[in-house]
């Protein structure tokens, strides 16, 4: 999804979260903002950083959904509802 959007969008700045770009869904296409899937992010810590679901969601709430690096922060979907 990443090289898509990138394709489509080469000449704007667009702010990616390292190491989850297996877990974007999209880009909200005004602001110019990746979109990722929580639920992919979890799961993505889970098997790759050999952490429990609980360490996990501990881990991406606290240091990955709590940081803000300015207007081009990304945006974080709920989906495993």
């Amino acid at each position: 999804m990443l090289e898509k959007i990138l394709e489509w969008f080469p000449e704007e700045e667009i702010l990616k979260a390292d190491g989850f770009d297996d877990a974007i869904i999209g880009i909200d296409d005004t602001t110019m903002r990746l979109i990722y899937s929580v639920n992919k992010c979890i799961m993505i810590l889970v098997s790759e950083e050999d952490l429990t679901e609980e360490d996990a969601l501990e881990h991406f709430h606290y240091n990955v959904k709590g940081s803000y690096v300015g207007e081009k922060t990304p945006i974080w979907c709920t989906d495993d509802l």
